[in-house]
């Protein structure tokens, strides 16, 4: 399984666990597991985070 995924599952359960027994614990869990998608992504090489950090021009 790849970082991606795994980092995902993790926020997910995160956010599970943070929320219980909340009333935004769907928005929580969704926003755990966006949070664990992106560092995923970054993790597996497929999200450029120097790009989003860095300069705007290319010179």
């Amino acid at each position: 399984m790849s970082a991606t995924k795994w980092c995902l599952a993790i926020g997910l359960v995160l956010g599970i666990v943070l929320a219980f027994g909340g009333w935004y614990a769907f928005l929580l869990t969704l926003l755990f597991g966006l949070i664990g998608l992106l560092i995923g992504l970054a993790a597996d090489g497929r999200l450029d985070v120097q790009s989003l950090f860095g300069r705007a021009s290319s010179r």
